[in-house]
Parts: C-alpha cells; sequence; structure tokens
C-alpha cells in the first residue's frame, strides 16, 4: 500500500467516526479537514467533492461492518451455524457501538428521501447485504435444517427488520433487554421455518418465513465459499 493510499485510508476511518457522530449529510471536506488537521486543498485532492467524500465514507463504512460481521460468519459452517454466528457478530457490533455498523443504519433514516447518487449507494450497500443474509439463510435450508419451502428473502427481511429493531432498542431507547430479544426473536424466526404448517382448513396461510409453496434454492452461496 502506497502512502497516498494509507493517508486516504486513514482520513476514511476518521471520516466514517465523524459522520457516525453528526450524520453524513453533516460531513463536509471542511468539517473533516478540521477533525483531522488536514488542509481543504488535500482533501480535495483525495475526494474532489463532497458528494464522492460521502460515497467513499459509505463504501468504507460498508467494508469495515463487513470485517466484522460477514466475512467471519462466513468462515463458519454452512447453514444455522453460520446465521447465528452472524448476528452474534452484528449484535458484538452495535453494543461496541463500531462506527461502521452504526453508520450504514444511520444513514438509512436520514438519507432515505434524499435522492441522488449518495442514497442511491447506500440503498446497494442495502441491497447486498439483504443478498448475503439470503444466500446464508439458503444455506440452512439446503442443509435440511430450515424447511425446503422457506423463502430465504422473506426469513432475511424479517431478520434485517429485527437488527433495526435492536439497534433502534439498544442505541435511542437503551433498552437493557434489547439484545436479548433480538436473539429471541431470531430463534422465534427459526423455529417457524423448522415447524410443519397446521393441516387442514384452519390453516390461513404459510408460516412465517415460508414461500406461499416449495420452491427450489439458489445456490446459497458463490464459489469459493468460505466454510462451505
Amino acid at each position: 500500500m502506497s502512502k497516498g493510499e494509507r493517508t486516504r485510508e486513514a482520513i476514511l476511518a476518521r471520516a466514517v467516526e465523524e459522520a457516525a457522530r453528526i450524520g453524513l449529510g453533516g460531513l463536509t471536506i471542511g468539517t473533516l479537514a478540521s477533525a483531522t488537521g488536514l488542509s481543504k486543498s488535500g482533501l480535495y485532492a483525495h475526494f474532489g467533492s463532497k458528494e464522492a467524500l460521502q460515497v467513499a465514507v459509505l463504501e468504507s463504512a460498508a467494508m469495515e461492518f463487513s470485517d466484522a460481521v460477514i466475512v467471519p460468519a462466513l468462515r463458519t459452517s454452512r447453514g444455522l451455524a453460520r446465521l447465528r454466528t452472524l448476528v452474534d457478530l452484528w449484535l458484538t457490533c452495535g453494543r461496541r457501538r463500531q462506527p461502521g455498523a452504526c453508520l450504514v443504519v444511520k444513514a438509512g433514516a436520514e438519507l432515505d428521501d434524499q435522492p441522488g447518487p449518495v442514497r442511491d449507494h447506500l440503498r446497494d450497500l442495502h441491497a447486498r447485504l439483504a443478498d448475503s443474509l439470503q444466500r446464508i439463510v439458503a444455506g440452512a435450508v439446503t442443509n435440511g435444517e430450515l424447511a425446503p419451502d422457506t423463502d430465504p428473502a422473506r426469513f432475511a427481511s424479517d431478520l434485517y427488520g429485527v437488527m433495526l429493531g435492536y439497534h433502534h432498542s439498544h442505541r435511542l431507547l437503551e433498552d437493557p433487554r434489547a439484545e436479548e430479544r433480538a436473539l429471541t426473536a431470531l430463534e422465534a424466526l427459526i423455529t417457524a421455518a423448522t415447524e410443519s404448517p397446521p393441516a387442514g382448513p384452519q390453516s390461513s396461510g404459510p408460516a412465517p418465513g415460508r414461500s406461499p409453496a416449495a420452491t427450489a434454492v439458489p445456490n446459497p452461496l458463490p464459489t469459493p465459499t468460505p466454510g462451505a
């Protein structure tokens, strides 16, 4: 890594911390110059504009989250072990208030009604995370640990909702049981996806996490897959 690359990496690490604290919209070349002690001209040389800086900060935050949560989870055995590991690591990020994970969540509320390249990039990051969750769930289906008619997209969406609720309860509401509730919710999703739906006319629809009918599950993880 060159000196310029190391400098850029250090700038982005500080920028992620600042954005997690003051919001992505509050992060400018000027505020970052004040936080880092670098000149505005030097920062412009690295990023060129506020918009480019914000996109780079989001990507850096996502990489931090991936390195702390997604990559270690993929090193564990495919299936529910991998899913539970991912959730445990995600909860650890929240408990430690790691800025990357916090920023990816906070920016969603901040940018949801602000069209433009920064919002588009954040949406792509969330879509990539949703895809990773779906593939991990699909791996548990392939292993036979979840029912064959489990809908990975629906399960992943429900799990994502649990984790966003955890973030809200832990950070804003300071609920001491936020982590416990999130883990309980995860196990409820797993149970619902392993139990057979009631037979007969009383059944009003598929169990949570299930598709209306059995569907073919795609290859859960791209090749090569760590821990597969």
